[in-house]
């Protein structure tokens, strides 16, 4: 090997001394064109005046030609011997010198000094010639001045000038060419006949011929020949009337040259004009934006923070409709609130990203910054209420725990809305219902049965609403009818029978009569919501005078009515005659055995009630005070008629459901009767607060219009007309306060970034004082790498008994909501800092609490960290033997049996092959733990000694932490890959390969290949085996011969015994083991050499699903044998890959969850415009914030939308849309009104509490759902959360797979796809075996006979009672045939009295035993589907019987299964898109749900 290096080595020496050669030889080249140039005198540039500039550029011409042909072989022999020696030597390689010098600096180095010396005297002469040039053309000019001022301009040549088509070619030739010699000679033969006097004796003979003399003087003077000597003045202006008759000539250079100056001229002016309009425009638009400034909040500096006007221009650069994606890339959003802008600065920063907008373009913008100036009024006043409750938090910390009770924060919310006013009341949230309590603290008979509408979020919401549409319907209506009336007759008739027809009639006729408008403008929408929300305010304040309560069910039924109603509306363009049907017929669950009654009995039961009660007044005396009130408010009344519409859209709320572990579920239950056990003395209202509270604020309300302005029931702000926009714009009177409620802005938004300053780390505290610590010093590093490869920082756990700081102030802020002032704020912070009082036992427990968690985080970072260590290869695993062989020398060995008890309390995993005991990190934990617990002394000083202990006891070498370290980077890079992934394999791929190349390259000096396969179920070859195995991943060098291929039982290969033994097989040398299978043919036997490693892919339940293989076919080396450390690290990196594979497929699991909730709820709701869905995701960068994932969109329809590329979300974008962070900081349900649009967010917990995703539920301008879409959004979120609990611990191994039906047997998707109606059918069988026999006698009572009935029964009565009773045999026939299908058959199929004796004792347990989706179940789906589907969501809900609403839902449930179940590979498929879309639309079958009417 030392002789061919020398040879090598000796001939850039050689080649050296070459090239300096040719460098000589072309030196020596290159001078004799220098000398040749200077030889050559300075006179022969001046023989010749005409032809110096041609001789002279030719001259440099051919110099320069010549030069270029030198340089470019001097160059060329250069190239040559570069190449020549990187060919030979490839090391020698000039980097250095490069990469080290300026590019100026090494350019003139490159140089050639000789180049520089004739480049100078070749400019030089350039110049002087250049100069000689300039000198003769002055010179020319001079003359013409002279000869201008010796011969005057003659004008009359300009006679000659004539543009006519016909002879303008003629016309400018003899102009050009004949004309300015011919004139001068006839003008001298004139001069000549004049002499000689000619002209006046024509008889005179003479020998003068004027032609010869002519001829004579042209042939003497043709100017081709001869020199000219001069020109006269007319000759003068004859030539400059032919160059002027040239450019009309086509087809020539002067009129082509004219046309191109004319068009310059054109476009310079057209130029010149339209960047006037855009001065002009841009002027406009700038004192646009400095009169839009004056509304904003500023700071005390009369300056706004930057990010906030990025954020507006992010909003309105990311609306689709305006296509603006472009200048949303330019955006660079600040990370801080630090950068401001003044008013001069706001217009210039705006300004230059809206230079190239059309005009509608930018009004639309104004509109948006005028929306976004109210918007951040509304942000600032919730930072100052968001402030109070962190104040109040931290007064009622008195401990400094960092969190008080749960149970008692939430009984000082419903003593003070209990003792709050009724008026109050009405904007607060009831603290009884959800979000405030979780569903494991609700039964499950009030959760599933329960119809009380008054159980509402917000009291008397239906109610109030019911009236809010009646009025509207009644104005709509009296005013249509007032244009309809135009002789005083019909206006006498109509008066006479207003005063005899009832309000309820009339509003009745008018709705049917008359057609309802639906206007499709935004300002009308918004005019029409204004007036439906004074209207709300109007009717919520007469409730407090009056306190009547109509019938409940009644207005249940209307409001059903008018929503039927207006979808009608909105479908048919015109209103449909709505008949009115007598109140519900509800048999409450709790009370259904005791109150046994007949139909008409509780009719007649609820008229009287009806009756009772003259002090309250009627419903239509109220809403005629309420008119008459209106009447004497014209501003707020006017502002309701400008656009009546019959559109009733009720207001509405979305609910969260979390359903937590069943451990959980109790601690609820206790934690809720302890709550309301509670007595709490202390925290009355006084009588002074009261008036505070109660009388202070009405007045602020309803008289101060301050106030009203800030408060948005009415929403003022967004329902301005542009008129009355432009004339507040001008009116400087008009401006908006700078102040909100009398309070100024302090420049800050304090909770801006709450999440990183108020969510306290133990983690990171812990880690801390481990470094200061001189104990641990050879696990710092250790340390530091778990602190950085941490997943998602931030956010807070959701556990049920306590809060930290963000979560009580979410809750207080959820509690008082966006409508009620800061007065109320800062009442309740008052109330709250008497009323929560902490006894001595809650302040030590607390203190305590604290102690144990930052004790148990210390523990695990310091067993984590040893773990790490010992694991220095990365394998995920340490041998139980050898941990026992060096724990047992602790105390050389005095605690060795102490220790071995420790063995009693844990359960280890099965031994692998040579009895060896594998523990994970989490399992070694565990038992040091559990030893630790059996030894003497403090069990923390006792752990930490032990640690200590073992720590000094490893010895290992600075190459193998080093290794270490690299080996953990890599791992966590396939982990950090899936949870950044937007649930995608590829990524995950990706990182895996690249972790296996880098160490082979790195630590093992080969060059591998490798490829994954996973098992897969044989369906179109059962007899080569069960299973398969595909291989879904390879290295890019192997991917044509193995990607997509399959590997069979039968077929050659050691994999399948790794699949079946479950441990990983090395063959050092694949020629000689014989079971191999290769997949790449064209290899030669002989080429066949190198290691092969098949390694098991196995998931927390040790089950195998797939084979990692690595090879070293592709090394050149001939001995390339995995050495025990590699196949370690491969160990680990199959087991990481392990756990990324089922991160993602748990998330891919959810979204199909998600997708059948969403299906499901979208079929019996109408009111939720849009269901976005995100995932929580870690920052790009190490420290950064996490981010969203817009995972899908749901729209009206129910048509999903998922994303390949899922958009990804930061905070720092959303200052307007807070809302989504809060609810993942908090992990709590957010009610948040962003630009006129409620949402509720309701975050996906994980099984620790914290958030993983976010249901965004958008309700459009609706204030709250109908109490029936409350319940059923509930009902939804619970069973979704459910799923996710199950799912998350089925995947980490915390709970084993339950299979309830037999679909589930069939794969993990169809598994995935069925789980929502799975757990919601359990829900109903638990619900169904509450019920007693009683609650089913009230069913089969219901018969009716129209010949038995009683004839006093009005026809409205008669008709409901007959619904009634279709439904209860509709709803029972159709459970009766899934359990009895043979009924059908049965001569006792239309009898409904022998019918109904299949619902007997046994009727509940063969409900609850039923599998719809079992093999041998036969039913007929036609005729059941026939029963259900004639009977809508709302009839059931009308109804109001809880056995109903089980069974209703029941028999929904078994009929989606039992469709889904006959075609599962259709229906049930993967939700996310394929690597060629870019999304993909998801929507599950109509026929088999519920419907909305």
């Amino acid at each position: 090997m030392s002789e061919p290096a020398s040879q090598e080595g000796s001939k850039p020496v050689q080649e050296n001394g070459k090239e300096e050669k040719e460098r000589k030889q072309e030196a020596t080249e290159v001078k004799v064109p220098t000398e040749s140039s200077q030889s050559v005198p300075s006179s022969s540039a001046l023989d010749n005046s005409s032809n110096v500039p041609e001789t002279a550029t030719d001259e440099i011409k051919s110099q320069e030609i010549h030069l270029e042909e030198q340089t470019k072989a001097s160059t060329d022999l250069i190239k040559d011997s570069d190449t020549n020696v990187s060919k030979n030597f490839v090391v020698r390689k000039p980097a250095k010198v490069i990469f080290n010098l300026d590019p100026d600096v090494l350019n003139s180095k490159l140089e050639q000094p000789w180049k520089k010396n004739f480049y100078k005297r070749v400019e030089a002469r350039a110049q002087a010639m250049q100069q000689k040039i300039i000198n003769k053309d002055n010179l020319k000019k001079e003359l013409e001045k002279k000869a201008e001022k010796k011969f005057p301009r003659n004008n009359l040549a300009k006679e000659w000038f004539n543009t006519e088509n016909m002879t303008l070619k003629t016309h400018a030739y003899l102009l050009d060419k004949l004309l300015p010699t011919l004139v001068p000679g006839v003008e001298k033969m004139l001069m000549q006949v004049e002499k000689k006097k000619l002209w006046a004796e024509a008889d005179i003979t003479t020998k003068f011929d004027p032609i010869n003399h002519l001829g004579e003087y042209l042939m003497r003077n043709n100017p081709y020949y001869i020199k000219d000597s001069g020109m006269s003045g007319y000759q003068r202006v004859m030539r400059d009337v032919t160059e002027e008759l040239k450019i009309h000539v086509p087809n020539t250079i002067g009129n082509r040259v004219s046309k191109m100056k004319e068009s310059i001229k054109q476009k310079r002016e057209e130029r010149e004009c339209i960047n006037e309009v855009k001065i002009k425009v841009a002027n406009i638009r700038k004192q646009a934006l400095q009169e839009q400034f004056s509304e904003w909040i500023l700071d005390p500096k009369g300056m706004i923070p930057l990010v906030v006007i990025q954020n507006v221009l992010h909003e309105f650069f990311q609306n689709p409709d305006f296509q603006l994606e472009a200048c949303c890339k330019q955006l660079d959003i600040a990370d801080s609130m630090g950068p401001r802008l003044n008013k001069m600065e706001f217009t210039e920063y705006i300004s230059s990203y809206i230079a190239d907008f059309k005009s509608e373009t930018f009004e639309k913008l104004l509109k948006h910054l005028c929306h976004c100036a109210d918007e951040f009024r509304e942000i600032i006043k919730t930072d100052m209420r968001r402030q109070m409750f962190a104040e109040l938090f931290l007064c009622c910390d008195r401990g400094k725990v960092g969190f008080l009770g749960r149970q008692r924060t939430l009984a000082l919310l419903e003593t003070f809305y209990d003792q709050s006013s009724k008026m109050l009341r009405s904007l607060l949230r009831n603290p009884r219902q959800w979000p405030f309590i979780e569903f494991e603290e609700i039964d499950l008979p009030e959760f599933w049965g329960d119809m009380d509408n008054q159980k509402h979020i917000y009291e008397d919401f239906d109610k109030v609403l019911l009236e809010i549409n009646a009025l509207l319907s009644e104005k709509h209506a009296s005013k249509t009818q007032s244009k309809l009336l135009e002789t005083p007759e019909d206006q006498h008739k109509h008066d006479e029978y207003t005063e005899s027809t009832p309000p309820e009639q009339q509003r009745g006729t008018t709705a049917e009569q008359e057609p309802n408008r639906i206007s499709t403008k935004e300002q009308e929408q918004d005019k029409e919501s204004t007036g439906k929300k004074e209207l709300y305010r109007e009717i919520v304040t007469k409730q407090t005078h009056t306190g009547s309560t109509p019938e409940q069910g009644s207005s249940r039924e209307l409001i059903t009515e008018q929503r039927r109603h207006s979808d009608s509306v909105t479908e048919q363009g015109h209103s449909d005659s709505v008949t009115e049907q007598g109140p519900p017929q509800r048999v409450s669950s709790s009370k259904q055995g005791v109150h046994m009654e007949s139909t008409a009995e509780q009719g007649r039961h609820r008229e009287s009630i009806a009756a009772q009660g003259p002090h309250r007044g009627s419903i239509s005396e109220q809403e005629s005070h309420r008119e008459s009130v209106t009447e004497q408010e014209p501003h707020k009344g006017s502002r309701a008629e400008q656009e009546p519409s019959g559109e009733i859209i009720p207001e509405k709320q979305q609910d969260i459901d979390s359903t937590l572990q069943s451990g959980r579920g109790s601690i609820f239950r206790e934690s809720r009767k302890s709550r309301e056990s509670a007595s709490f003395e202390h925290t009355e209202i006084l009588p002074q607060e009261k008036r505070t509270q109660e009388q202070i604020y009405e007045e602020e309300l309803f008289v101060s219009p301050e106030l009203q302005e800030e408060v948005p029931i009415s929403r003022r702000k967004y329902h301005l007309s542009e008129t009355t926009k432009k004339e507040v714009q001008k009116d400087p009177s008009c401006e908006k306060s700078q102040k909100i409620e009398g309070k100024s802005w302090s420049g800050e938004l304090l909770t801006c970034n709450w999440n990183m300053d108020y969510i306290k780390c133990e983690e990171e505290e812990q880690a801390n004082l481990l470094y200061s610590s001189s104990r641990f010093t050879d696990l710092h590093a250790i340390i530091r790498n778990i602190q950085s490869y941490k997943e998602v920082k931030g956010g807070s756990a959701f556990n049920g008994v306590s809060f930290n700081l963000l979560q009580f102030v979410q809750l207080l802020e959820t509690f008082v909501g966006e409508d009620a002032p800061l007065s109320v704020s800062e009442t309740l912070t008052s109330f709250f800092k008497r009323g929560y009082v902490e006894t001595k036992e809650e302040k030590i427990s607390g203190l305590e609490q604290i102690r144990h968690n930052a004790s148990r985080v210390r523990r695990e970072l310091l067993l984590e960290a040893l773990f790490q260590k010992w694991d220095s290869d990365g394998s995920g695993f340490l041998d139980l033997n050898e941990v026992d062989e060096l724990l047992y020398t602790y105390k050389e060995g005095m605690e060795k049996e102490s220790m071995k008890k420790a063995k009693l309390h844990i359960q280890f995993p099965k031994p692998h092959p040579g009895q060896e005991v594998r523990m994970s990190s989490k399992q070694f934990q565990k038992y040091i733990q559990l030893v630790v617990s059996e030894l003497r002394g403090n069990e923390d000083h006792v752990l930490e000694s032990v640690v200590e202990f073992l720590m000094n006891s490893l010895e290992r070498s600075p190459t193998e932490n080093l290794r270490n370290c690299a080996r953990r980077k890599w791992l966590y890079r396939i982990q950090h890959a899936a949870e950044t992934s937007g649930v995608s394999l590829e990524p995950v791929y990706t990182e895996t390969f690249k972790a296996l190349t880098q160490d082979a390259e790195s630590h093992g000096n080969k060059k591998i290949s490798a490829h994954i396969s996973l098992l897969e179920e044989n369906r179109l070859l059962p007899d080569r085996g069960n299973v398969l195995l595909r291989n879904v991943a390879s290295t890019l060098d192997d991917a044509p011969f193995v990607l997509n291929r399959v590997l069979y039982r039968d077929m050659k290969g050691i994999s399948f015994t790794v699949v079946d033994e479950g441990k990983p097989i090395h063959v050092p040398q694949v020629q000689h083991h014989g079971n191999v299978f290769f997949w790449n043919n064209s290899i030669n036997k002989s080429d066949q050499n190198g290691s092969f490693l098949a390694l098991p892919l196995q998931d927390a339940y040790m089950r195998v699903f797939g084979v990692m293989a690595v090879d070293t076919l592709r090394d050149p080396q001939k001995i390339n044998i995995f050495v025990p450390h590699e196949i370690r690290f491969y160990q680990g990196v199959a087991n990481v890959f392990s756990t990324a594979y089922h991160y993602v497929h748990s998330r891919e699991h959810i979204l199909h969850v998600v997708i059948t909730g969403i299906a499901w709820l979208c079929e019996i709701t109408s009111d939720i415009t849009t269901i976005t869905t995100y995932f929580i995701e870690p920052g790009p960068k190490q420290d950064s914030d996490y981010v969203l994932r817009n995972m899908m969109v749901t729209r009206h329809l129910g048509l999903t939308k998922i994303h390949r590329n899922p958009p990804i979300i930061f905070r720092k974008t959303c200052i307007f849309r807070d809302f989504l962070f809060k609810c993942t900081d908090t992990s709590e349900v957010i009610l948040a009104s962003v630009c006129g649009e409620n949402h509720i967010v309701i975050p996906l917990r994980e099984r620790t509490g914290k958030a993983l995703g976010v249901l965004d539920f958008n309700i459009g301008r609706n204030k709250m759902l109908l109490y029936r879409e409350f319940k059923d959004l509930q009902k939804m979120i619970k069973v979704v959360q459910a799923a996710c609990y199950e799912i998350l611990g089925e995947i980490s191994g915390e709970i084993k797979k339950n299979y309830i039906l037999e679909i589930e047997n069939v794969g993990e998707v169809q598994r995935a796809g069925i789980l929502f109606f799975r757990i919601m059918l359990q829900e109903l069988q638990e619900s169904l075996q509450l019920l007693t026999s009683l609650d089913f006698v009230s069913l089969l009572l219901y018969d009716y006979h129209p010949s038995v009935e009683p004839t006093y029964l009005p026809d409205t009565k008669s008709q409901e009672v007959e619904a009634n009773t279709k439904l209860v045999h509709d709803i029972l026939l159709a459970v009766i045939l899934f359990i009895h299908p043979e009924l059908e058959l049965s001569s006792d199929f239309g009898n409904w009295d022998k019918c109904k004796m299949y619902v007997n004792r046994h009727f509940v347990t063969n409900i609850c035993a039923f599998d719809p989706t079992a093999r041998h179940v036969e039913v007929n789906l036609k005729l059941i589907g026939e029963y259900i589907r004639d009977h809508s969501r709302i009839e059931v809900w009308k109804f109001g019987n809880s056995v109903i609403e089980y069974l209703y839902h029941w028999a929904h449930i078994c009929l989606t299964l039992m469709e889904l179940s006959k075609k599962t590979s259709s229906a049930i498929a993967p939700p996310l898109p394929s690597k060629t879309d870019s999304y993909v639309y998801a929507k599950m079958p109509k026929g088999s749900l519920p419907g909305k009417c």
